[in-house]
C-alpha cells in the first residue's frame, strides 16, 4: 500500500477522492504501487495501480483498475469539507446552494442523457422512451401519443413532463381529461413520477372560495392541475380559465400554463378559439 505522504507527493489520489477519467467520473478505492515501472514514461518514475469505482447513473458501482501515470485526461477534485454544523448559514448561501442543487440535479444541454426512466416507478419499455427523446429534440413539444390501448400513453406522458420538468422547460401543467380519468391521473402522476396534480371540479371551486374568498380564480392557485372537459365547457368555468391566459399579442411570460395534456382527442375542438403563448 502506499502512504499518504507518498500519494500527496506524487499527485496520486487518495482513496475516497472524486476523479475524472475516461469522460466519467469515479471514486478512488484502493491504491497500490505497481511492479511495471519500466513501462511509466521514465523508469525513475513510479507507476501506482488505482482501483475506482463508477458514480455514474448508468454505470453505478463498476469497478476497474488503471495504471495511474499512463492514463490521460484525468482530474482530480479537491477534497471537500463538512460544512460547521455549529453555525446557521446565511440566507443568501443557503439559497445559493438551493438553487445549485436544483439546477445541477440535470444537464439541460445533453439530449441523449435521459433521466425520467430513472426517476420514476415503472416498468418501462423500449417503445415509450420515443416521445421523450422527440420531445427533448423539439424546440416546443408538440406531440400526438395514439397508441393502441394497453400499450402505456399516460406512462408516456408522464415520462415526457417529468424530463421536461427536470430540464426546468416546464413548470406549470394542465390535464383535461374525461372526469372519469382525473382521479387516476392524479394517482399515476403522484406515485409513479413523483409529481403533485390539484383536481379542479365544482367541489374544490367551493372549498377553495370559503378559504380564500369569492373572488379566487381556482386555475391560479396551483402550478399542476387536472380538470375534466365537462367542467371546462361550462360557462363560468371557461371564462375564469380565459382570465388565465394573455389577450391577443400580448406576450406573458411566466406563462401560466407551460404544458398541455389532452386526453381524448375530441378535446382539442375547445382549445380552436385560443391559443397558449410560447
Amino acid at each position: 500500500m502506499v502512504t499518504k505522504d507518498e500519494v500527496l507527493l506524487s499527485g496520486v489520489p487518495e482513496p475516497g477522492q472524486v476523479i475524472t477519467l475516461r469522460s466519467k467520473i469515479w471514486v478512488v478505492t484502493d491504491i497500490q504501487r505497481s511492479d511495471l515501472e519500466s513501462v511509466s514514461q521514465a523508469k525513475s518514475k513510479a507507476t501506482h495501480l488505482v482501483g475506482i469505482s463508477s458514480l455514474e447513473d448508468n454505470a453505478f458501482g463498476e469497478e476497474l483498475q488503471v495504471l495511474w501515470e499512463l492514463e490521460p485526461s484525468k482530474q482530480i477534485f479537491e477534497r471537500i469539507s463538512l460544512p460547521d454544523v455549529s453555525t446557521f448559514d446565511s440566507p443568501n448561501l443557503l439559497d445559493a446552494f438551493l438553487n445549485a442543487v436544483r439546477w445541477g440535479a440535470i444537464s439541460s444541454a445533453d439530449q441523449k442523457s435521459l433521466q425520467s426512466p430513472f426517476r420514476s416507478g415503472i416498468d418501462l419499455e423500449e417503445y415509450q422512451l420515443d416521445p421523450v427523446v422527440r420531445a427533448l429534440r423539439m424546440p416546443r413539444a408538440n406531440l400526438l401519443i395514439a397508441d393502441d390501448v394497453g400499450l402505456g400513453k399516460t406512462i408516456e406522458t408522464g415520462l415526457v413532463a417529468q424530463e421536461l420538468f427536470l430540464r426546468h422547460r416546464v413548470r406549470t401543467m394542465l390535464v383535461v381529461c374525461p372526469s372519469s380519468l382525473q382521479i387516476q391521473w392524479a394517482t399515476q402522476m403522484r406515485d409513479k413520477f413523483g409529481l403533485e396534480f390539484r383536481i379542479i371540479d365544482s367541489d374544490f371551486m367551493k372549498e377553495l372560495r370559503r378559504r380564500r374568498g369569492l373572488h379566487t380564480n381556482p386555475w391560479t392557485h396551483f402550478p399542476r392541475l387536472i380538470t375534466s372537459i365537462d367542467f371546462l365547457k361550462r360557462d363560468r368555468s371557461m371564462r375564469l380559465f380565459r382570465e388565465t391566459l394573455p389577450s391577443e399579442g400580448e406576450a406573458l411570460y411566466p406563462r401560466r400554463y407551460d404544458l398541455l395534456i389532452v386526453d381524448e382527442v375530441y378535446v382539442f375542438r375547445t382549445f380552436r378559439t385560443f391559443s397558449f403563448k410560447k
